[in-house]
């Protein structure tokens, strides 16, 4: 019998101990949990490794009701339900409902909760979409609804899945239970982003662990590209494998997987062009220690929860601190010390702006919008109508979904809400929407080369673009190592804002201190990102103010 009432450290860590056998919890663990059990929406980052899943899964044991996990990748859930499942604990047992099981498998795990029988149920937003399937998990009165990898469901955050759009639509409709989502990586406006789309009441945010101790970061410029495969195979020479090395295009994947394996260096590359069977058998030769080095674009990503990952580097600037951090992040998650190097050239900037792409087009938008006010619609019968192609309509529905133009509705259709903008007016809204989203992409890819260029500690700076502090330097950086960091330290001054305060502009709006260098100061607004401003004359024109 589960009992609702207040549970705090000793009951959390008995929990821990009966049912899972963990002797202690994680740091950055219990205040979360507390939330939870308090039936608080609740916000985590906490880098992978760190323990993210127990969030939720010691609670559920108090909480009335049962848990419904929402995750993006079917391997990943099926990881977490084993693990749950080896217990053989009935208040542990977990089952899913998604694309991979038979209908009759799906109604067993729908019965089992029913019953009692099991108390997680991991299911997918597609299976959510379906009326009949929601209207048969909202019977089960779930007590909580964990949102696992949340970022996928933000515009701005890495490997944004446009499936998630409607979850928050969803949840409300099962009864509209607490929520807690998770994720390893989340800069602030990623965090606002999760908060406005799954609609997190007040939530409680926590950021926490984001300082990986045992992974050494180090980077370098490149003059030319003779240079960086110098560095680059000098580290391969180095160091123990296997590893990671992330490239910017497709094309640049195979080149370099050759060039090494011409070198007498074992490469295999990945991307997300190459057919279905070939990536996922790649993956799999990676996780079993078949594939040493693995060149990849950013589609080598998540799912990939391998310990002994002994480093990454990166051969070209990445698009923001977001993707950097995650990507790095897939190193050392063993707890031994691993290495992340990255090697980047003036030239990388151009490619990320390249791949930022142009303006949408005002009249395609028109005519889309005007398209669902013809009545509920799929996506593929929009993309009929208008010719449209899948990348293109996704990335306009998600525009016109931002500015109240279309919602999700039942059965994978999509709607207009009461209330909502004229076709012209949506499209004109769009478009101002897009390049508002473009102003703070393109400031992130110019904080990722300030982090490049700084001779602060790398790891203060990472972390202050996430919102988490740490003082006197790190300790595992080059600028912490060579010295140069103390000494940028030793020559700055209280900055006239607290850091991590709210601040205006006159033009810009309002805004967040993020960090000081030297006599620089960084500031994230709302409608341009990413500002460096120098402190001086911040000072003497008055430019901020206090919010």
């Amino acid at each position: 019998m589960k009992l609702n009432i207040p549970v705090y450290g000793p009951r959390l860590r008995k929990i821990a101990r009966k049912h899972f056998g963990w002797s202690s919890l994680r740091p950055g663990q219990f205040k979360p949990m507390r939330a939870v059990l308090r039936r608080r929406d609740t916000l985590v980052v906490l880098p992978t490794g760190a323990g993210k899943s127990a969030i939720y899964q010691i609670p559920a044991v108090l909480l009335p009701g049962p848990t419904v996990v929402i995750s993006p990748l079917l391997a990943l859930q099926q990881d977490q339900i084993a693990a749950l499942n080896e217990h053989g604990d009935p208040k542990l047992r977990a089952v899913r409902v998604s694309s991979a099981e038979t209908p009759a498998q799906q109604r067993d795990a729908i019965e089992a909760i029913r019953k009692g029988e099991a108390e997680f149920l991991f299911i997918t937003p597609e299976q959510l979409s379906d009326p009949e399937r929601l209207a048969e998990v909202r019977a089960l009165k779930p007590g909580l609804v964990a949102v696992d990898e949340a970022h996928c469901i933000s515009a701005w955050g890495h490997d944004f899945r446009p499936d998630y759009l409607a979850l928050g639509d969803m949840i409300k409709q099962i009864g509209r239970p607490p929520i807690l989502a998770l994720t390893a990586t989340a800069s602030p406006p990623v965090r606002e982003d999760i908060i406005a789309r799954l609609r997190l009441n007040k939530p409680e945010i926590h950021v926490s662990g984001l300082d990986r101790r045992n992974l050494f970061l180090e980077v370098a410029y490149c003059p030319d590209d003779n240079y960086r495969w110098r560095k680059l195979t000098t580290m391969l020479d180095e160091e123990r494998r296997p590893g990671i090395i992330y490239v910017a295009t497709r094309r640049a994947a195979e080149e370099l997987a050759e060039r090494l394996r011409e070198s007498g260096y074992p490469a295999e590359y990945y991307h997300g062009g190459m057919a279905a069977g070939l990536r996922e058998q790649r993956h799999v030769d990676f996780q079993n220690d078949k594939v040493d080095i693995m060149v990849a674009t950013s589609a080598f990503g998540m799912g990939i929860d391998k310990p002994n990952i002994r480093w990454v580097a990166h051969v070209a600037l990445p698009d923001s601190p977001d993707s950097y951090f995650q990507e790095i992040g897939r190193a050392g998650r063993d707890g031994e010390p691993a290495r992340a190097l990255l090697l980047w050239r003036s030239e990388d900037e151009a490619i990320q702006r390249f791949f930022q792409g142009g303006s949408p087009s005002a009249e395609e938008l028109r005519e889309l919008a005007g398209e669902l006010h013809k009545g509920p619609a799929t996506k593929t019968a929009l993309q009929k109508a208008t010719g449209l192609g899948p990348r293109k309509i996704g990335q306009y529905l998600n525009l016109l979904e931002q500015v109240g133009a279309v919602r999700a509705g039942a059965g994978h259709k999509l709607t207009v809400p009461a209330r909502a903008p004229l076709p012209a007016v949506a499209a004109e809204a769009a478009v101002e929407e897009y390049e508002r989203q473009q102003a703070v992409i393109r400031s992130r890819t110019d904080m990722m080369r300030g982090f490049a260029q700084s001779r602060q500690c790398r790891t203060e700076t990472l972390l202050a673009y996430f919102g988490e502090d740490i003082k006197k330097g790190c300790r595992h950086c080059d600028n912490c190592s060579d010295g140069s960091a103390a000494e940028v330290a030793a020559a700055e001054s209280d900055g006239p804002f607290a850091v991590h305060s709210q601040v205006r502009h006159g033009e810009w709006g309002t805004g967040m201190v993020m960090n000081y260098e030297e006599e620089r100061m960084t500031v994230l607004f709302d409608t341009v990102g990413y500002k460096t401003l120098s402190v001086p004359v911040v000072v003497e024109q008055k430019l901020l103010v206090s919010e």
